[in-house]
């Protein structure tokens, strides 16, 4: 598979065109400002990269319609699903044009969630799906898809056989528990491979090598890893490096922090199936935008998923 990052700049001129068609339609109305609200699930470094697609998005509407655009990124603490309810009601009483959240538990964001749409502020929702029964606009990559890569890419690197670990993130949180079913999928297709021990990260890069180190001096024989978020590979790749087994301990990692990126170039990892953080900022602020115009949106955006390798982490 090749590397599918998409020029943002390229997107923004397209996306940008469109928009403004819209707003010039029958029933869609125009402002001088906006304030869009970005609500992730935690303090965390795929996140700022999220950040950073939304204030690309802001950007091109301000240079195509001359409306101030603001950005409120506002992080929890912690990977707590009461924090992140706090922020969103915190945001709602300021009756900002839109909020984009990035689910911790659908269930428990149900309240907070209908809580905005009773009183009227638009939604999206960006690396995660909505609550089951809830209508909300989404953006993100084929979750069960990129496990699957990663899962499948491991088993090869294994040659069909071997112990394997699953960390699992949040297991609250959407696209983690799909992804960690999806790699329990994949696995239960290869009578010798076996899932020895999975581990709960909480989408922290600390937590991660932690349970994995822990993980590793339980099960000696382990010969390799997946993860279901972010954090995992990278606390899993620093555990690899301090136990010596580098070269013995395969990792397929997932998504493209710069720290991640550094395994694949040092070898620690083989590979990482990726998401592109960007592109769902970038797509959760226009869709906010033009239902606060108005205008109709599509119920999913697929930003879609890149494999990387040593040979084009840096193409």
């Amino acid at each position: 598979m090749s590397k599918l990052f998409v020029s943002l700049a390229t997107v923004a001129c397209l996306a940008t065109a469109s928009q403004v068609a819209a707003q010039d339609a029958p029933g869609t109305v125009s402002k001088d400002s906006y304030r869009f609200v970005i609500v992730p699930k935690v303090v965390h470094p795929w996140f700022d990269k999220v950040n950073d697609g939304a204030q690309m998005a802001a950007a091109a509407i301000e240079a195509q319609t001359g409306a101030t655009v603001e950005i409120n990124y506002s992080a929890p603490q912690a990977a707590d699903v009461v924090q992140q309810n706090q922020i969103i009601e915190s945001s709602i009483a300021t009756r900002p044009d839109g909020i984009a959240v990035d689910l911790l538990d659908p269930e428990g964001n149900r309240a907070s969630l209908e809580d905005a749409a009773y009183q009227g502020i638009p939604l999206t929702l960006f690396d995660s799906v909505p609550p089951e029964g809830m209508n909300i606009p989404y953006i993100g990559s084929d979750f069960c898809e990129q496990a699957k890569i990663a899962s499948r890419r491991l088993v090869e690197i294994l040659g069909e056989e071997g112990q394997v670990a699953i960390m699992m993130g949040v297991p609250s949180a959407p696209n983690h528990a799909i992804r960690a079913e999806c790699h329990r999928e994949v696995f239960a297709e290869y009578p010798n491979i076996e899932v020895v021990a999975e581990g709960i990260d909480n989408d922290d890069i600390q937590i991660a090598q932690q349970q994995a180190a822990a993980i590793m001096q339980a099960n000696p024989e382990l010969d390799g890893w997946v993860a279901s978020d972010a954090a995992g590979p990278v606390g899993i790749g620093q555990a690899i490096v301090e136990a010596g087994k580098q070269g013995e301990v395969q990792l397929v990692g997932l998504d493209n922090l710069n720290e991640m990126l550094d395994l694949i170039r040092d070898g620690v990892a083989d590979s990482s199936s990726a998401s592109q953080p960007e592109l769902q900022g970038y797509w959760s602020v226009m869709l906010l935008w033009q239902q606060a115009t108005g205008a109709p949106v599509p119920n999913f955006i697929d930003t879609g998923n890149a494999f990387l390798t040593k040979d084009n982490v840096d193409g």
